[in-house]
Formats: C-alpha cells, sequence, structure tokens
C-alpha cells in the first residue's frame, strides 16, 4: 500500500486544491521529502534503530517544537508501532520536562560572543529514563542539544549514545531524524500560515 503524501496529511492538502497546485509547482522538492520520510520512518530495514524508537524520537521532537498536529500524527504511529503505554507516557514526560525556547548556546571567543545565551542542558529524570530505557534517554538528551543547543553539541552528548549502546552508524540516524524532522516541521508551519493568510485560497 501507498503511503499517502505526508506533508499534504499533516497540512490537510486536498487533491486539486490550491496548495496542491503550489507544491506541485515545485515537484521534485516534494518526491524528495516524501521519499525522506519513506526512508527514515517505513525503511524495508530499520536496522539499529528500530521503528518504536524512530518515532518515540519523532513524537519528542515535534514536542519540543510545540507542533501539536505533528505531535498527534508521530504519538499515534508510535502506538501503531506497538509502544506500550509506559513508554508514551514517558515520552510525553521527557517532552513537559524538556521543552523550552532556545536556542541556546556560546560562540568562541569573540565578536559573536554577545550573542551567548545560557540555557538548561536536559537531564532525563531517573523515573522517566527508566521507563525510556537508557538508549532512548540519551537519545533524548542529544536531541535536546540538537535543537535547543546546536552551537554546543559535541562529541560528550556522543559519547552518551555510545556508552548506551548506539553504534555509530545509529548515531548518524539519529541525527540525520531529528534534522528532517526539523525541516518537515517548518513545511508544515509554513504551508498551514499560507492556508490560512487572509485572501490566501486553502
Amino acid at each position: 500500500m501507498t503511503t499517502p503524501d505526508v506533508i499534504d496529511t499533516l497540512v490537510g492538502i486536498a487533491p486539486g486544491s490550491a496548495l496542491d497546485a503550489i507544491r506541485a509547482r515545485r515537484a521534485e522538492a516534494r518526491r524528495h521529502a516524501q521519499a525522506s520520510y519513506l526512508a527514515l520512518f517505513e525503511p524495508a530495514e530499520p536496522g539499529d534503530v528500530s521503528l518504536q524508537e524512530r518515532f518515540a524520537l519523532a513524537h519528542f521532537v515535534s514536542g519540543l517544537h510545540r507542533q501539536p498536529r505533528l505531535d498527534s500524527f508521530y504519538a499515534d504511529k508510535l502506538a501503531a508501532s506497538g509502544g506500550s503505554p509506559t513508554l508514551r507516557d514517558a515520552v510525553v514526560a521527557a517532552i513537559n520536562m524538556a521543552a523550552s525556547r532556545g536556542p541556546y548556546g556560546s560562540y568562541p571567543k569573540g565578536p559573536l560572543s554577545r550573542e551567548d545565551s545560557p540555557g538548561a542542558i536536559l537531564q532525563i529524570a531517573p523515573a522517566t529514563r527508566g521507563a525510556l530505557g537508557e538508549r532512548l534517554a540519551s537519545a533524548f538528551e542529544h536531541t535536546h542539544m540538537l535543537t535547543y543547543h546546536p552551537r554546543d553539541s559535541a562529541a560528550p552528548s556522543l559519547q552518551a549514545m555510545l556508552n548506551a549502546g548506539w553504534s555509530t552508524t545509529s548515531v548518524v540516524t539519529v541525527s540525520q531524524l531529528v534534522s528532517f524532522l526539523a525541516f518537515q516541521i517548518r513545511v508544515v508551519v509554513g504551508l498551514r500560515a499560507l492556508a490560512a493568510a487572509p485572501g490566501e485560497p486553502a
């Protein structure tokens, strides 16, 4: 069965609508976005990163970005992939403890230092950590760094993932997931804003 275009689904784009026509003008970008989703979330072989872990990460990222529609979409995907109620509750707990504003971080000493902005670095609480498992907890902490502390992301958070049992390849996959989701969220938010703009056809 062919998976419907996920961005169209998240925005609510109907075939033949004005937004459908707008997306059709960049058909190649549309195809690549869908192909990226399929490669990351419906791979023929999930490898070292299970589908549950992928959808848990997507649920977490959507929550960090405060996007209820995407958050609900990926929460449903997590449940459909076999994620237990305990796991799903733990993801929500992690979102609630992690959501912030950002971005935070420090530049090397120099002219840009005036833009330094301190912010908390996520440490998953023990009870939530136990429900998530060490692998996901370390991945969430790394994801939080990528989302809110991009200037501070460095070897220690990567090493923490390796210590938790992630392979080098799976760390790359997690980082790709986070990057893709940030892109997907921007596109969905932009298209929804366009649809809601006065005088703009849906």
